[in-house]
């Protein structure tokens, strides 16, 4: 299986670090042209020298832009107004107790983690559907169908992204647009390893092996109890970004680790 998406400008929102810089060096990887987003400049030069050292023969821009707000996302827009894959991937998450979350953090989740998808999906595909052909993919979590009890406010935008998503997929049915949703579970990108760090530091552990502990005590679910490597989340979404996914629409692409239990 050869993917090729040479010819194909991506934008990958969030893209300095992560999962998000992840899929922008697996797109560049496969010839996309690639647009990496972040907040600062300064994260934004080094995220993009590090996709062009991946892929040499690729073509890297970078846009600096807070897609939290409409102006960010409009100026996101004014630098690069069309594209053919657009990875929805910029996003907020950490532990916060339902009682201890103010309005004003509510709303910052949601601005984020769902407005940004929303503002960004609205913009670009009318032009993939002119021509015939496009992708739109969001990245959600298990934690929009497992909400998390001690991260509500994060879970609820994520599944709100899987409501967006699918519900674009119909709206573009019959166009040659697809629209899924990648459901990754606990990731082994620098957020997760932030929000271990402390725990790392008390038991003496390596993240490493922290992290596996999480997996196991938080998500005893999981089939392959340990958690997965960005890249792995990567590869799914290059697949689904890439022709040969012309048939994969409406849907909720888990990469979870089987950590939701379930068949369907």
């Amino acid at each position: 299986m050869n993917i090729e998406l040479t010819g194909k400008t991506a934008i990958v929102t969030g893209s300095t670090q992560g999962i998000g810089l992840a899929i922008a060096k697996g797109l560049a990887g496969s010839g996309a042209t690639v647009v990496v987003n972040g907040r600062k400049q300064s994260n934004v030069d080094a995220a993009v020298a590090e996709v062009r050292e991946s892929a040499p023969d690729a073509t890297v821009r970078g846009v600096a832009a807070d897609l939290g707000t409409a102006e960010g996302c409009q100026a996101l827009v004014d630098a690069e107004p069309s594209a053919d894959i657009l990875v929805n991937n910029v996003g907020l998450f950490g532990p916060q107790d339902f009682f201890d979350t103010p309005d004003d953090d509510w709303q910052h989740f949601f601005d984020v983690n769902v407005m940004s998808g929303v503002r960004l999906s609205r913009a670009y595909l009318p032009g993939m559907e002119k021509k015939g052909w496009g992708r739109v993919i969001f990245i959600s979590s298990e934690s929009g169908l497992n909400i998390p009890a001690d991260m509500i406010h994060y879970g609820f935008t994520k599944t709100a992204n899987l409501s967006v998503s699918r519900g674009l997929a119909k709206r573009m049915a019959g166009t040659g647009v697809t629209v899924n949703a990648v459901l990754p579970g606990p990731t082994m990108s620098e957020g997760v390893q932030g929000m271990l760090r402390e725990a790392a530091e008390k038991s003496g552990k390596s993240l490493r092996d922290t992290a596996i502990d999480f997996v196991r005590a938080e998500r005893p679910s999981s089939i392959i109890q340990r958690p997965a490597e960005v890249d792995e989340v990567a590869n799914l979404v290059v697949y689904v970004a890439s022709p040969l996914s012309s048939a994969t629409t409406g849907a909720a692409l888990r990469v979870d680790g089987g950590v939701v239990d379930s068949i369907a």
